[in-house]
C-alpha cells in the first residue's frame, strides 16, 4: 500500500523539525515547501542525508513549487512571522492572515481533497481565516494549540514533581494565548488528581507558568520563538490523522452547538482520526471554568472581528 503524503508549507524551524519528527516515526512520505528558494530542498535534503542513520525509510523532498501540493493527504500551515519579544500573538495578524490567505488558496487549488492543519498565529484566527478561504467542510480543519499548551503543562507538573512525564495527563481548552484555560481539576499523574501531590499556591503557579510559556521561551530565545514541542506536537497529530488513531487531542475545532458556542475555531478536546475532527467531547467544566473559556472565546471573537476577509 503507498504511504501516505504529508505537506509541511513553511520550512522554518517549526515546519522543519515537523517534517524530521514525521520521518523518524515513519509516519508518512513529506514534501516540505516554502518559497525561499533552496530552504526547502536543503532542509529535505539534510534530513534524508540522516535517514541511514537512524534508519527511516521515507521520503523527505522539498519544494518552491505549491504544484507540489498535489496528492498530499493532510497539509499543515506553519508559515507566517514568529512572535518577538514584545509582541503579543495578536500583533501578527495581518500578516499572518495575508500568509495564510495565500497558502489555503494553493492547498484548494492542488489538493482539494486534502484535511487542513494550521500551526500559524494567531492560531485560532488563522484557523477560522483557512476555513472561511478554505470553503471546506470544517471538520476537516484543524488548529494545533492545545496539543502543544497541554503538553506544556505536563511538562511543568513532571518537572514541578520529579516524575515521569508519561504518568502525567492534562488538558488546556481555549484560545491559544494568555486567556488560554489549564484545567487543574482534569490534571492527572496516574490518575491522581494533581491537587492531592501540589500545595494549592505550587498549582497556581504551574498555571500560570503553562499561560505565559510561549512568551518565557521568546523572552530567553530574545530571536524567535519555540519550535521543538509545538513541531512534536504537530507530528502528534498528524500521526493521529494518517493513521486513523482516534486520539483525543486538545484542538482547535470549529464549535457549532457545542459548548454552548455558535461557530467558533477554539481549543477543545476532540477525537482526532483520518477523517479529521471526528467528535468534539464536551467535558464538564465548573462555574469558575466556564468563566475563563468564555473569556478565553471572547478574546478570540475580538481577534477574528479584526479579519479583513
Amino acid at each position: 500500500m503507498a504511504r501516505k503524503k504529508v505537506s509541511i508549507v513553511g520550512a522554518g524551524h517549526v515546519g522543519s523539525h515537523a517534517a524530521l519528527w514525521l520521518a523518524l516515526k515513519e509516519i508518512s512520505d513529506v514534501m516540505l515547501i516554502d518559497i525561499v528558494e533552496g530552504m526547502a530542498e536543503g532542509k529535505a535534503l539534510d534530513i534524508m542525508e540522516a535517514a541511514p542513520v537512524e534508519g527511516f525509510d521515507v521520503s523527505v523532498r522539498g519544494s518552491s513549487d505549491y504544484g507540489d501540493l498535489a496528492a498530499s493527504d493532510l497539509v499543515i500551515i506553519t508559515a507566517g512571522l514568529p512572535r518577538k519579544p514584545g509582541m503579543t500573538r495578536s500583533d501578527l495578524i495581518g500578516k499572518n492572515a495575508a500568509i495564510v490567505k495565500s497558502v489555503v488558496e494553493q492547498v484548494v487549488m492542488h489538493c482539494p481533497q486534502a484535511l487542513l492543519m494550521v500551526v500559524t498565529n494567531p492560531l485560532d484566527v488563522m484557523v477560522h481565516a483557512a476555513w472561511k478561504i478554505s470553503g471546506l467542510p470544517p471538520e476537516r480543519i484543524v488548529g494545533m494549540a492545545g496539543a502543544l499548551d497541554s503538553a506544556r503543562l505536563r511538562a511543568f507538573v513532571a518537572m514541578e514533581l520529579g516524575v515521569s512525564v508519561e504518568d502525567v495527563q492534562a488538558m488546556v481548552i481555549g484560545g491559544h494565548g494568555d486567556e488560554m484555560v489549564p484545567l487543574r481539576r482534569y490534571t492527572t499523574v496516574s490518575g491522581i488528581p494533581v491537587e492531592r501531590l501540589l500545595s494549592p499556591g505550587k498549582v497556581d503557579a504551574v498555571m500560570e507558568r503553562t499561560k505565559k510559556a510561549g512568551g518565557e521561551i521568546v523572552s530567553l530565545l530574545k530571536t524567535g520563538s519555540a519550535f521543538y514541542a509545538p513541531s512534536a506536537c504537530v507530528a502528534e497529530m498528524a500521526e493521529a490523522i494518517i493513521r486513523d488513531k482516534k486520539r483525543i487531542i486538545p484542538c482547535a475545532a470549529y464549535c457549532k452547538g457545542r459548548y454552548g458556542l455558535d461557530g467558533v475555531f477554539v481549543g477543545v478536546p476532540v477525537r482526532l482520526g483520518e477523517r479529521g475532527v471526528e467528535e468534539i467531547i464536551e467535558i464538564d467544566l465548573d462555574t469558575e471554568e466556564r468563566k475563563a473559556f468564555d473569556n478565553s472565546v471572547a478574546a478570540i471573537k475580538k481577534l477574528a472581528a479584526e479579519l479583513k476577509f
